[in-house]
Parts: structure tokens; sequence; C-alpha cells
């Protein structure tokens, strides 16, 4: 079975217990977001809900973007 490699920062670390892992592949931002929910419950959910993944260098938050075979979680940052 096909994985995905998922790193994580800041808050969205801490949700997850690590900064990288790989994940049963899945072809969306949305399909990923669900299953990070499923996986680390309503921590992740705090983060996903305002943050946005890195998909091949772009910043997403369109459920329907198609994932390769690796993408950042990014939680929302302040400051400007």
């Amino acid at each position: 079975m096909a994985e995905i490699a998922v790193r994580y920062f800041a808050a969205a670390a801490e949700a997850s217990g690590c900064l990288e892992e790989s994940l049963p592949a899945v072809t969306t931002v949305g399909d990923l977001k669900r299953l990070l929910i499923e996986r680390y419950g309503a921590a992740m959910a705090r983060v996903l809900a305002a943050g946005s993944f890195l998909v091949d260098g772009v910043v997403s938050r369109d459920d329907a973007r198609p994932l390769g075979s690796s993408v950042d979680v990014l939680p929302p940052f302040a400051g400007g």
C-alpha cells in the first residue's frame, strides 16, 4: 500500500505528538484532514480549522486539492 509523508509544524506537531510520519496514502487535502482528525482528535481538529497544508510548495486550504507523496501540516501563524 502506498504511503504519504506528512510533516507537522508547531501546534500541529503538538497535536500529533511527532514531527513527521508516514500515513496510508490519501488523495486529497480533505481526505487527509479527515484521517488526521480521526487519528488525533479534537486537538488536531482545532489546528486544522485555522491551519493549512503545503502541497507541492503551494499553501492550500482547498479540500479538493490533490496530494502527492508528501505534505506539510501548517498551523495558523501569528504576526506578519
